[in-house]
């Protein structure tokens, strides 16, 4: 199994954050990842975007062109994440602030309120974990078995009051869709 995938958005979205807990639950798996990180020089509100590959084999380059899922959390990015999606490639789109459909027929399209949900586990800063989970399930990349001490592991100590509402979120994103 070979999964790569694109994460975009806009910075505050937690789209770095999201693509280096993607890597390290893959890690914990025993899989072999890549991560690159592209964000813009604005503190809040500029691009963000993460690239990633988790295999159960070797990876013989970090670049991911032609992803094989992409995760769109605002408007900007839907036409980035459809121009370079591979064909009948899987796109989750966050309809609370993603209104417009995709032009591109050929796509899987799995919509999710991920900021809706987000906010009724305690706010719109639990919306990348949402995300994570609503794309562990539909790709299959992540088993996440025991997220909560996986996350445990990830978080440093000045943020562990967060574990418990971070893996509600993913929980939460993970039955938000159906499996592949």
């Amino acid at each position: 199994m070979t999964e790569k995938s694109f994460f975009a958005g806009f910075g505050g979205q937690g789209i770095i954050s999201l693509g280096q807990i993607w890597v390290y639950c893959a890690m914990r798996e025993g899989k072999n990842v890549t991560f690159f990180p592209f964000y813009g020089a604005e503190k809040r509100g500029g691009i963000a975007r993460a690239s990633v590959i988790v295999s159960d084999e070797e990876i013989a380059s970090p670049l991911v062109s032609a992803p094989d899922s992409a995760l769109v959390m605002n408007p900007d990015s839907l036409p980035l994440c459809e121009g370079i999606l591979k064909p009948a490639g899987l796109m989750l789109v966050n309809t609370s602030l993603v209104k417009e459909k995709p032009a591109r027929r050929d796509l899987r399209l799995a919509s999710v309120p991920v900021q809706d949900i987000a906010e009724t586990i305690g706010g719109s800063r639990f919306a990348n974990m949402v995300a994570l989970g609503a794309m562990a399930r539909l790709t299959a990349a992540l088993h996440l078995t025991d997220i909560e001490a996986i996350l445990t592991h990830f978080f440093p100590e000045d943020k562990q009051r967060f574990v418990p509402k971070n893996a509600e979120a993913v929980k939460a994103g993970y039955d938000a869709v159906k499996s592949p």
